[in-house]
Order: structure tokens, then sequence, then C-alpha cells
């Protein structure tokens, strides 16, 4: 499923967040959206998801969803949001509960799920035994769940360290080069924008426009830290943001 946005211009009262953004997501692929701090980043994801409705333009679905989707659009959030009495198993089967499922289909979609994340052996453990970066492959593995047509992804990285990180990228390129999937992904890491994604949306600080969408054509399973090319990728992401950057952090600390 393809996602397509026509003008969207976004407010909160007087304050303008978005402007006349036009952009398109194509099925299988992962769009990153980098810029500025308060550039609307966040705000355009959940305009994308339905959590909130943009003051102009129109959000588009086009296309059919995959066979055996439970819920088009799913979020991932940065905190993981596991319910702490619930184990890895209990946490993922959260989602299939309205769904009524057949019980041996339910098992079979978490099983699927736990092995694809790497979590199998670790089914009835509780959110307090795990890791922080264990605690997010459960939240992947809950969003795979429902094998929904597009991941809404909102710095989903942002709060684990730099080797976890690193090992959540590989996860996610692994995962997607098994299935591809769709993905608008919220960084604020440029490294991980580069790794990961197929295009990336460069925001002006707000209110946000489109100043730029970069392409990468390496393949995502060529991808690797250190990689002279997308050093280069990240330093020119740097380059369009930069001076931007510096003035909405001004702008920021003056609030």
């Amino acid at each position: 499923m393809e996602i397509r946005l026509n003008g969207i211009t976004h407010a909160y009262g007087d304050t303008a967040v978005l402007r006349d953004i036009s952009l398109a997501v194509p099925s299988g692929k992962i769009v990153c959206i980098v810029g500025p701090s308060g550039c609307g980043k966040s705000t355009l994801l959940r305009l994308m998801g339905g959590l909130e409705q943009p003051s102009e333009g129109e959000i588009l679905q086009m296309g059919d969803a995959p066979s055996g989707c439970l819920n088009p659009l799913t979020y991932i959030f940065q905190d993981f949001a596991l319910l702490p009495w619930r184990s890895v198993r209990g946490n993922v089967s959260l989602v299939l509960e309205d769904h009524n499922l057949p019980k041996a289909e339910v098992n079979r979609i978490i099983s699927d799920v736990l092995a694809r994340t790497k979590l199998t052996d670790f089914a009835n453990a509780l959110p307090k035994q795990l890791s922080g970066g264990m605690k997010q492959r459960v939240a992947i593995a809950r969003a795979l769940a429902v094998n929904p047509a597009v991941m809404l992804m909102d710095e989903p990285l942002s709060a684990l360290d730099s080797q976890t990180r690193e090992l959540l990228m590989d996860d996610l390129i692994a995962l997607w080069t098994r299935t591809p999937f769709t993905a608008i992904y919220v960084t604020h890491n440029l490294a991980e924008a580069v790794r990961l994604g197929h295009s990336i949306v460069v925001l002006s600080r707000r209110p946000g426009e489109i100043r730029e969408i970069v392409h990468l054509d390496q393949p995502l399973s060529e991808r690797h830290f250190g990689d002279a090319t997308l050093e280069e990728r990240q330093h020119y992401l740097w380059s369009l943001m930069r001076d931007e950057a510096r003035a909405a952090d001004a702008e920021l600390l003056d609030v």
C-alpha cells in the first residue's frame, strides 16, 4: 500500500507547524524523515496515522493492504509501550485479541514473529527482565503480528545506546530483506537515516516544508557502519540542515 500526501498544512492555533507537504511513500520502501528540532516530524507521522487531521490537504492510502493484514497502519514508539505485567508473548498477543482469530492461528502468528525478531527463547520473560534492545524487539514483533500495510516508526531507536542501535538496525534490515515492508521512519539521527532509508525527506525548521528528498540506491543489505558512501550522504544531509538546526535550537531556547 502506498501513502500519498497532497498539500498537507497543519497548525495548532496560531502556530504553523507544517506547510504544503506533498510526498509519496511507495509500497515496500522505507522513507525516513529528518529535520531540525520542532520542525513537525512527529506531527507529520501522527497525521499519516490518522491520530490527527491536517488543517489543509489530504492523505491518501493507495492500493491494497497485504494478504492477512489485520491493521493497515501500526506504530512503533521510542518508549516501547509494553505492559509490564505481561510476558513477551502476552505483549505480542495483545494486538491480536480483538480479531477473533482461532487459537491455532494466534499461536502460529506469535511463534512466527518471535522467531523473526529473535525472541523465541524469551517468550515467557517479563519486560523488566529485558534489555532496552530486547524491549524494542518486542515492540517490533507486536507491530509485525498484525501484518501491517505501513509501519509508522517514531524515533524507535533513540532511547538506546549506540551499540544496541547498530544491532537493531541490522535486525531491521534483515527483516526488510526477508519480507520487504513499507515504513515511514522519523529520526533525528542521520546515521540511522542513511542506513535504513530508501529515500530521506529533509524538512526545514518550523513551519516544516520539504527542503529536499535524497534518494539512496545502495541496497540495504550492503549498507554497513563506517561505509564511506553512507558517511558522505550523512555529511550532505547535515549540510542541508546545519544552519536551520542552529536557528531552530535558538528559537527553542527563547521559548
